[in-house]
């Protein structure tokens, strides 16, 4: 048997570099390359490595753990898992780092290779520099906490280990229902160490994801349910994009007359100007789209985990409602006891469409009553786009600027704050992957990093990350790794002076303002209650090289939307809103804990309330 003595770290990279995916015939190189800082933990081994295989394999240079690791994610999602980064870090703080990231994907089902480096496994030295020492149990290390935040983890303490660990770590990487962030500790001498490892390890390797098919007496059984129903709706979600099955849910909902409502990660599966089209739905959902779910006696769920969030915490769907999923993952295809098709969404689409064409199947709504719902909602959207207020700028009037302006086939990016409740509600999309939102941890700090991911992926046209000021505060750094590779992104910058989606939340819920915006401390307070911070965050991009521009009117905002477009690079346009200026809830509810015993009549009022509406949810 030919043999090739290399490295452990030098067997990783040459391995990750013969590795394909096969989707519908079509071939992809699974992996774009590698983003990574160096630390002592890995600069000598995984670094070396990638310096050795320049050449085979992209090195990007990230300036944060988490914020590379992020951008990692927003590259394979928008790659529709078909193509991803490796992300490398150090050992101890450096791969913490990539703990939050982890959990992004995992909850997301997106591909992520984490690399970090460990302990030494011969342990000499002992304890070595950012070991955490755990007296229990000496196996312990930072890395462990990667576990619960992993579909797959192994630590590789003997080179030749990498050789089963790698074959199992694709298969995770490359299943549709099982994917996720997956883990290998490398331990850094282990990195170094050398071993004879077979050729034919390295050979060419292509991964074929399958479209699953639907069983025929599932098929069957979902089919005699929906004959069933007068007033179906089909919920979107992210595994419509995933198996490119937009056109497939088009002609669907056209051929049985079913109104279409989206997930977040579902957004942009149709085209907001489809008569059948009705947006998101949920706490985050539009007025027409909750109406219809509130009356609908079936709902049709495609590629959805089913968050709280797009079933208002169990309370958007009549108790009575059936439920039919149609999802690769067997745990979400169960969930709210529906009757469930485990297959690919496309596939099961197509073969659901079969079944019910079959029974001359055709939902009861009239035309008529279905487009006097969409304008009455289209109108409302309009109104939201085109308010005015003296005290300056609505969050909804600069949505609607935005929304007009950019191209058809740009792409925006967001993730947390009061901006994704409100574009799911108003953001109107034509084209596919147009809406890149990670919601399913909604985790801050995303924007920028996933801009910089998705602009990886999407060579044409624009890319805008959508960011709150308070988000932008937390995690930027990515935002000169744009620079330095010259992928340019456009940074919204939405700045109105704290954490004010929670602060609604907080005042909602009968609390005071109380520790969420950006305001002084003023002399001897006990709390934060003096004027807004004035911060510049124009002149602080400047700083790192960005163009940047300032907008306060609408006047001012068309301009700096013009020149950021036809600037060459990465460039931020900061954009002051009134706070609490989004939308509303559009009769939905979302369920949070609220205080049982308080001294506030507000409070006492709102636990009520929330007790109230808990009884009508489903309890499964």
């Amino acid at each position: 048997m030919a043999t090739v003595r290399l490295t452990m770290a030098q067997a990783l990279i040459r391995f990750l570099s013969n590795q394909y995916i096969e989707f519908d015939g079509q071939e992809t190189k699974c992996f774009k390359g590698v983003m990574g800082i160096f630390g002592h933990g890995n600069v000598t081994g995984v670094g070396q490595a990638l310096e050795q295989y320049k050449d085979e394999i992209l090195y990007i240079q990230g300036k944060n753990e988490q914020g590379m690791a992020h951008a990692a994610i927003a590259f394979a999602k928008q790659s529709n898992r078909l193509q991803m980064f490796a992300c490398t870090s150090s050992i101890g703080p450096g791969a913490l780092n990539m703990v939050t990231a982890a959990g992004t994907a995992t909850v997301n089902r997106i591909p992520l290779l984490l690399l970090p480096g460990d302990t030494f496994a011969s342990r000499q030295p002992d304890p070595v520099l950012q070991q955490i020492e755990y007296p229990l149990d000496y196996t312990v290390t930072a890395n462990d906490a990667f576990k619960p935040v992993s579909k797959f983890w192994d630590r590789i303490v003997r080179p030749e280990q990498l050789m089963s660990s790698a074959i199992q770590a694709m298969r995770v990487l490359t299943d549709p229902a099982e994917t996720g962030a997956v883990t290998l500790s490398l331990p850094q001498d282990v990195q170094c160490e050398a071993y004879d490892y077979p050729a034919d390890f390295f050979r060419k390797r292509v991964h074929r994801i399958d479209r699953k098919p639907a069983a025929v007496p599932a098929v069957e059984r979902a089919a005699q349910l929906i004959a069933g129903r007068k007033r179906p709706v089909l919920l979107c979600g992210g595994g419509v994009h995933y198996s490119l099955a937009t056109e497939a849910v088009r002609r669907f909902a056209e051929r049985f007359g079913i109104p279409v409502v989206e997930t977040q990660a579902g957004k942009s599966a149709i085209s907001w100007e489809h008569p059948l089209a009705f947006g998101g739905v949920g706490v985050t959902g539009t007025l027409a789209a909750n109406r219809l779910a509130a009356e609908a006696d079936l709902l049709l769920c495609v590629g959805t985990r089913l968050a709280d969030f797009a079933t208002a915490s169990k309370t958007a769907f009549h108790p009575e409602a059936a439920v039919v999923h149609i999802n690769v993952c067997p745990m979400d295809a169960f969930k709210l006891e529906g009757a469930a098709i485990v297959a690919d969404a496309a596939a099961g689409l197509e073969a659901l469409s079969e079944q019910l064409a079959k029974r001359n199947y055709r939902s009861s709504y009239e035309a008529g009553t279905l487009a006097a719902l969409q304008s009455q909602w289209n109108d409302e959207v309009d109104r939201l786009y085109s308010l005015d207020m003296e005290q300056g700028l609505a969050q909804t009037r600069v949505l609607g600027e935005i929304n007009r302006f950019i191209g058809s086939k740009d792409v925006i990016v967001c993730a947390a704050g009061s901006l994704p409740g409100d574009l799911h509600r108003v953001w109107r999309t034509t084209e596919p992957k147009t809406y890149h939102m990670e919601y399913g941890f909604s985790c801050m700090g995303y924007e920028v990093s996933g801009a910089f991911g998705v602009r990886l992926a999407e060579p044409g046209g624009e890319v805008y990350a959508l960011v709150g000021d308070g988000s932008y505060l937390m995690l930027h750094s990515e935002l000169v790794t744009s620079i330095q590779e010259g992928r340019k992104i456009t940074v919204l910058l939405f700045d109105n002076h704290g954490f004010q989606c929670i602060h609604g939340l907080q005042t909602s819920q009968g609390g005071g303002s109380f520790g969420n915006e950006f305001r002084r401390r003023g002399d001897g307070a006990r709390q934060l209650n003096g004027d807004y911070m004035p911060i510049d965050f124009a002149a602080h991009a400047r700083s790192m090289g960005a163009a940047t521009y300032s907008a306060t009117t609408v006047e001012e905002l068309r301009d700096a939307l013009a020149k950021a477009k036809a600037e060459p690079g990465t460039t931020l346009v900061d954009i002051k809103v009134l706070p609490g200026t989004g939308t509303d809830g559009y009769e939905s509810w979302w369920h949070v804990g609220v205080s049982e015993v308080s001294e506030s009549d507000s409070v006492q009022a709102a636990y009520e309330s929330m007790k109230r509406k808990r009884e009508t949810a489903r309890a499964w």
